[in-house]
């Protein structure tokens, strides 16, 4: 039996247990080195120097990229390590674009943090003077070059785990930049806008785009009346930004928040989630019956789409054609809500709260703009509403439950698991376990999909029904998977692609946060919230039972595809030589 290797940092012996540098055991031992380019997802880089550690008889080294030794001797800090510590965040700061009252990474920049962690009063280097126009073409992002420190995480973020490569760093020497391609604004290049580069982004250099003032402007002009729908995985995470606790559900204080900050109606995405499953498992039995356009990829991630507009055109006839959950509401909702009020449909106004980025080109595209108005008009991230909610001055821990409004507001745990890689396809099974059997089923567990890995796959019999689906998360991951299906190479049935790594509840517009099992406990919240409804199956809602009715019919009627599903256009990049044109 192998003896136990350890290493000793300040003194304290720590187990070596896989570790794959020593800045993991450091951590481990409840030493918290600060780091700028250090994240676990990624490749080690070794770009900022502060997680240099003293190694006994070998000096001083970086911590990320040194490999643990049976009997290695650390010490953390030490008076030469204070002060390059010191040394390396004033070179920083003095480089660094001073606005940080009216920024809007304030309470979350790693830059600011670790500068009062570590104590530093003044820059003793001289600023640069150097301004660099500030990129705001993307509808998702904004990019503001004059906050980067050029820790890279952005670039490996963009390349390793999302596999695109949309920015990179360029020129040499005090003249280096992270830029995308060509010196070309976001817009004009492959970004997908899936907003993973701003969360791993540790200043204001990389961020969600703002449509705060907008969305206020609505609520004040009182001749519009102002709806709102909550996304699934916001309720696990906006308590985060009030001290709460990771994955803690918080729905009924979120909608009272919502009211008190005068909107009219407050809504459930996970009652067009609820739609999106009927829609898409319907949808896909009838391949399976058919045996055509297999394997059908899911439709609900707008980041996933474009990327498989971009780089798989031929797979496009693949996607389910159903519209995300959002845009079925904007769509369904502005037409029931308009006759209910008996208003213009341009006077309803449609707000999504979104754990993601992406949504908001998504809201922005042309077949879901119709004579100029659009299905939803305005989109904010998470981190959004958590400022609206401080701006207001409300205490939202000690907010009291509120009610969602019917009937756009009643879901059932199919729709709310949807926040999680993995969901999408347990609440299909859910549906599809009675559809195709025509009989009631008791199961509405299916924990293969639940969990970390990139690419789940799992076979199912559903009465004379074989089953074979894989579940994706992470855009290299998709990627591959995608690969394989156009080579003819995979026998799947049905593929969910989530382009966020663990699905929306990671998503670019989630509170910024450093803990690192944030996506366990996310996980963990969704599926709690989904045991605290009494419905499970989307099948069961009745008042999405009550829409076909009234408003659709039958799933996969002419009322429902216009309503809620979509077409796809082919985005691939005309290259010419090394230069790629994309058509804006």
């Amino acid at each position: 039996m192998k003896h136990p290797e350890y290493l000793f940092v300040d003194g304290a012996p720590v187990k070596i247990e896989g570790e794959r540098n020593v800045l993991e055991l450091v951590r481990k031992a409840g030493v918290d080195i600060p780091t700028f380019c250090y994240h676990s997802e990624l490749s080690v880089y070794g770009a900022c120097r502060l997680c240099m550690v003293d190694v006994e008889n070998e000096g001083v080294k970086a911590s990320c990229s040194l490999p643990p030794r049976d009997g290695m001797h650390i010490k953390t800090s030490t008076a030469e390590i204070r002060e390059m510590r010191k040394i390396s965040v004033e070179l920083l700061l003095a480089n660094h674009k001073m606005d940080c009252p009216t920024c809007p990474r304030i309470s979350e920049c790693k830059l600011k943090n670790i500068a009062k962690r570590l104590g530093v009063k003044d820059i003793r280097f001289k600023r640069t003077e150097t301004e660099i126009p500030i990129d705001d073409s993307s509808p998702s992002l904004l990019r503001d070059p004059n906050k980067c420190i050029l820790c890279g995480d952005c670039v490996r973020m963009c390349k390793e785990i999302q596999d695109i490569g949309a920015i990179d760093f360029v020129h040499r020497g005090a003249e280096v930049q992270v830029l995308p391609a060509f010196g070309k604004d976001l817009a004009s290049v492959e970004c997908v806008n899936c907003g993973q580069c701003s969360r791993v982004c540790p200043t204001g250099a990389l961020t969600p785009r703002s449509e705060v003032d907008g969305v206020w402007d609505a609520i004040y002009n009182e001749e519009k009346i102002v709806v709102v729908q909550i996304a699934p995985a916001v309720r696990v995470s906006i308590g985060e930004m009030f001290g709460m606790k990771p994955g803690t559900v918080v729905t009924g204080k979120l909608v009272a928040a919502l009211k008190q900050l005068g909107f009219n109606k407050v809504y459930d995405t996970s009652f067009a989630v609820d739609l999106t499953v009927i829609e898409e498992a319907n949808e896909f039995i009838q391949r399976k019956k058919s045996g055509e356009e297999l394997p059908q990829f899911t439709s609900c991630c707008p980041a996933w789409v474009k990327f498989a507009e971009q780089y798989f055109p031929e797979l496009l006839p693949n996607l389910s054609s159903c519209r995300s959950p959002q845009q079925m509401l904007g769509s369904l909702g502005k037409r029931v809500l308009a006759k209910s009020f008996d208003v213009k449909r341009e006077d309803i106004v449609m707000v999504s709260i979104m754990p993601c980025t992406a949504k908001k080109y998504e809201a922005d595209r042309e077949e879901f703009v119709h004579d100029g108005n659009p299905d939803v008009d305005f989109v904010l991230t998470t981190q959004e509403l958590g400022l609206m909610i401080q701006e207001a001055g409300l205490d939202f821990a000690e907010l009291k439950s509120d009610s969602l409004d019917m009937p756009l507001g009643f879901s059932t745990g199919g729709g709310v698991i949807f926040g999680s890689s993995g969901g999408v396809s347990e609440a299909v099974l859910r549906y599809a376990a009675e559809a195709l059997t025509g009989q009631s089923s008791e199961r509405v567990d299916y924990p293969d999909f639940r969990g970390a890995k990139g690419i789940h796959v799992s076979s199912f019999k559903i009465g004379e029904t074989s089953l074979k689906l894989a579940v994706v998360h992470g855009l290299a991951n998709a990627r591959q998977v995608a690969e394989a299906v156009r080579k003819g190479e995979a026998d799947y049935d049905l593929i969910e692609v989530m382009a966020c790594p663990g699905g929306c509840i990671c998503g670019a517009g989630q509170p910024v946060t450093e803990q690192r099992d944030i996506r366990h406990r996310r996980m963990e919240g969704i599926f709690e919230a989904d045991k605290n409804l009494q419905l499970h199956k989307s099948q069961e809602n009745p008042y999405v039972t009550r829409c076909y009715e009234i408003e659709l019919g039958a799933p996969g009627s002419r009322e429902a595809h216009e309503l809620l599903h979509t077409k796809y256009t082919n985005r691939k990049p005309e290259r010419v030589g090394e230069l790629t044109l994309v058509e804006h």
